[in-house]
């Protein structure tokens, strides 16, 4: 009579093949592998950005670059003598730095778009308007002698970081006398880069110790962003432009400004308290970059930084497919192989890849709807076959649907990302809680 009784090696397949905690320990498995191509994703959305910035710095780069405008200032050279750790004596010209008592700066800005290849980029046409007046530099504070003081080598300069947006010949109107400033700056105490002019009526002004009044135009091309270091005493900047999408920043934001549809204007006033440095000063001071204000040119939409968030949720995504795949085998007998669940999970990797492609043509939100039912209808035609049941189909279609749209919700409400991200986590881990309250966890399902 023929032996029935199953062997060793059948028992175990046909363990193997009913165990709850095999399949949970083989989903487990599957998932950590998923986790290498959703990282492949993650670089890929971090080259592309990087590709995005080489695109724009080169466009920046032929325009002008982000601009910074310092001044301007009084500098005065005086000779100095000290000791160094050889026991020199050692003579060297060193500044001094004198600060307008006020600086009143108005801007006109006309921002485009260019483009390089599929690439966009912010630059901007200006007109900027700076007058103000200084008090005569006065060194009684530092005990230098009168005779060591260079008062014919002074100058006053304006620091603009990137010079060639410079798009016309710069002059200064000082005391009514109109002077031409000349490319480069005779020291690098305060700016790095600018435009500096003989400083003329030295030995009148100190003798009637009269104010020094100055204005000047400035047309200057740039990119991105636009900031003012406060120099005056009291600093009043009023800028404006037809760009509906500009963001404050820096050390100080407006006292006040309007944005609408047709532009924005804005209006900042800081005084020297509020900075860590005074109107008047040796060598380079600190604190002076910090101080800086101004504001960026914005696109409006960052779809890099939106696809590489929504990429964070790759596991999350997986993982709650996964879960729901693991409740219809268990619960309704309906055996999947471990390569379905592959196949499933690197759809959903794709996503993002059709996610990061589109949205470089279109808006994010259109790319997310379009890359996420292109995916969900991939799944759902796929797990057809899988399930051969309609009605199941169409479970785990809907709940793919809904976790699209709570991952998009998350996206788009940054700041109630976490709020929105606990309850649905809670509410998920609620509904696994009751579905799993009848399975055999030690046993094979019968």
């Amino acid at each position: 009579m023929e032996n029935t009784t199953p062997s060793l090696f059948d028992k175990l397949s046909n363990w193997l093949k009913n165990s709850v905690m095999v399949k949970l320990l083989s989903m487990g498995i599957l998932i950590l592998l998923l986790m290498i191509p959703s990282n492949m994703v993650e670089s890929l959305i971090r080259e592309r950005q990087n590709t995005h910035e080489d695109a724009v710095n080169e466009i920046s780069d032929k325009w002008g670059n982000a601009q910074t405008i310092s001044g301007p200032i009084i500098n005065v050279p005086y000779n100095t003598v000290f000791t160094n750790d050889e026991g020199k004596r050692i003579s060297e010209v060193r500044y001094a730095h004198f600060l307008p008592d006020e600086l009143n700066i108005s801007g006109d800005f006309d921002p485009e778009i260019r483009h390089r290849s599929i690439y966009e980029a912010v630059v901007y046409k200006s007109n900027i308007a700076i007058e103000g007046s200084f008090s005569y530099p006065d060194f009684s504070e530092w005990n230098i002698s009168e005779n060591d003081i260079l008062w014919k080598e002074a100058t006053i300069t304006l620091g603009i970081s990137d010079l060639r947006g410079v798009k016309q010949r710069l002059t200064l109107n000082l005391n009514g006398q109109t002077i031409e400033f000349n490319p480069g700056l005779d020291n690098h105490d305060i700016q790095p880069s600018g435009v500096s002019v003989r400083l003329p009526l030295a030995e009148s002004t100190k003798q009637d110790s009269g104010k020094m009044s100055f204005s000047m135009s400035l047309k200057l091309n740039g990119s991105k962003e636009m900031y003012f270091l406060p120099f005056g005493k009291e600093t009043r900047v009023s800028l404006k432009s037809k760009w509906k999408d500009p963001s404050f920043d820096g050390a100080f934001l407006p006292d006040s400004h309007h944005v609408s549809n047709k532009g924005f204007d804005a209006q900042w006033k800081v005084f020297h308290l509020n900075r860590n440095y005074s109107q008047k000063f040796r060598g380079v001071p600190a604190g002076i970059s910090e101080s800086a204000f101004g504001l960026k040119f914005l696109i409006p939409v960052d779809n890099y930084q939106k696809t590489y968030r929504s990429a964070k949720y790759a596991i999350l995504l997986i993982t709650l497919s996964f879960t729901l795949f693991f409740f219809i085998e268990v619960l309704n007998r309906k055996r999947i192989h471990p390569f379905q669940y592959i196949l499933v999970g690197v759809a959903l990797c794709l996503f993002y890849t059709l996610l990061l492609s589109l949205s470089e043509y279109m808006s994010f939100n259109k790319a997310y709807v379009l890359s996420s039912l292109a995916i969900i209808a991939m799944i759902g035609l796929y797990t057809k076959t899988i399930f051969s049941s309609t009605k199941l189909t169409l479970l785990f279609t809907l709940s793919l649907v809904i976790l699209y749209t709570f991952i998009f919700s998350i996206i788009q409400m940054q700041d109630y990302a976490l709020l929105l991200g606990s309850i649905g986590l809670f509410i998920v881990l609620a509904l696994v809680m009751y579905l799993s309250r009848k399975i055999n966890w030690y046993g094979s399902e019968k």
